[in-house]
């Protein structure tokens, strides 16, 4: 028996130093040293303060901000701790009553704004914590936050195309931009 039993509590004892003390330390160790900035959430702060992270979608509701995309988080929109979908299929009817609420919403708050409105602004990601838009979805509520603004379009144009960001590797996804940086640029313009 004791010819099975201390072989058993050596490898035991073994592997929960080296899978419960050497691992998470030597990846830890490695992500400070690598992806500094990701491991600690990428925190953007203003003054000293933090406003919120770039790598978490956070909601936008005042006409002068561009708009995320929408979050099925719950119990609350970009709930980090509650990541996920909203698992709702093309043909499921929440998802249709969804998106044409979306629709109603952003026809509401920029009435004259006739041009097709990108489906990132009126579906949820799988992640429910997208931190940015397509550049479609930018310049398609550029005209309500110039006008709320009191700024010109071609200002507010420029903005965008100063933080938007490029495919990956030059052809991976398509070209976007982060909300939080944009309205940000937008906020400190107007100082």
């Amino acid at each position: 028996m004791s010819t099975i039993v201390r072989p058993a509590l050596v490898l035991f004892a073994a592997l929960t130093v080296i899978c419960g003390v050497v691992y998470p330390f030597a990846t830890a160790g490695i992500g400070q040293l690598a992806f500094n900035d990701e491991v600690n959430g990428s925190i953007v702060e203003r003054g000293g303060k933090p406003v919120g992270s770039s790598l978490i979608g956070q909601s936008f509701t005042s006409p002068k901000y561009f708009w995320g995309r929408p979050s099925a988080t719950a119990p609350m929109a970009n709930n980090g701790a509650g990541s996920g979908g909203s698992n709702q299929g093309p043909s499921n009817p929440a998802l249709v009553d969804a998106v044409k609420a979306r629709i109603a919403a952003l026809q509401a708050a920029d009435p004259g704004n006739r041009t097709p409105i990108p489906v990132d602004l009126v579906t949820a990601s799988s992640s429910g914590l997208d931190p940015e838009i397509s550049l479609a979805g930018a310049l398609y509520q550029a005209p309500r936050v110039a006008r709320v603004r009191a700024l010109p379009l071609a200002q507010v144009e420029n903005a965008i195309a100063k933080v938007q960001k490029t495919a990956y590797i030059g052809f991976f996804g398509e070209p976007r931009v982060n909300v939080l940086e944009l309205n940000l640029a937008l906020d400190a313009a107007a100082k």
